[in-house]
């Protein structure tokens, strides 16, 4: 759909939009494995696994490195030592994307109410938008362990235009992936990916959104122009 002019919110993405931890969830997949005693996975299989949630991520890792029964039986106590090895590891490599930081300030100035939408657990997303300062920037944080569904599900997005008191036409999502896509479009919400993201090895240029950019900032003066 083409961007409203009343577009009043934006809602972000959190992994592979506003920031790179490909390599902070690498590492914490490596020692999850490494202490199962199991084959690791490439930095570009980690990269691939990523979108759906830290459980996903784990499932996936412990599929391409042994599969079959063992990585269904392993599940529980992977996912206990990815959780813990993450603790440590989040944040140390993240970094944010160019354009993140003139993008949220661009967005600010236009007075548009402000989220970030994640997959990522609470208990680690709201630690890391302190510690690269994006938290000033958000009115409101839903997580991946905030609601009953998340990502593609429209539910996180739909709670959001219940919380700002929108219309879905009026609340814009930036993202990276097929997960940012399919909810955006289930939950009628307008749509823009970025081009430098995960979406799980896929090419972003195949998803269904309004426009693709090389970075937030690009989209902020995409929203300033629809509001023109």
């Amino acid at each position: 759909m083409p961007l409203a002019r009343g577009v009043a919110a934006v809602m972000i993405d959190l992994d592979g939009t506003l920031l790179d931890t490909i390599a902070d969830l690498a590492a914490a997949a490596e020692r999850m494995l490494l202490a199962l005693r199991l084959r690791a996975c490439t930095l570009e299989q980690i990269r691939s696994f990523v979108g759906k949630g830290i459980p996903n991520l784990v499932e996936r890792c412990l599929q391409a490195s042994v599969g079959g029964a063992r990585a269904m039986a392993l599940q529980a106590a992977a996912l206990a030592l990815f959780q813990d090895f993450y603790s440590e590891e989040s944040g140390r490599r993240a970094a944010l994307y160019p354009g993140v930081i003139e993008g949220l300030e661009q967005l600010r100035a236009m007075r548009l109410r402000l989220a970030c939408v994640t997959n990522k657990a609470a208990r680690f997303t709201l630690p890391l938008l302190e510690q690269k300062g994006l938290a000033r920037y958000f009115e409101l944080v839903v997580s991946g362990d905030t609601l009953a569904r998340k990502k593609p599900d429209p539910l996180q997005l739909q709670h959001i235009c219940t919380v700002f008191a929108l219309a879905p036409q009026a609340a814009l999502l930036i993202g990276d992936s097929v997960n940012d896509a399919r909810a955006a479009r289930a939950a009628g919400c307008p749509v823009i990916c970025v081009s430098y993201g995960y979406n799980e090895g896929a090419d972003v240029h195949d998803l269904d959104c309004d426009a693709i950019v090389d970075s937030l900032s690009e989209a902020a003066t995409i929203v300033k122009g629809a509001l023109s």
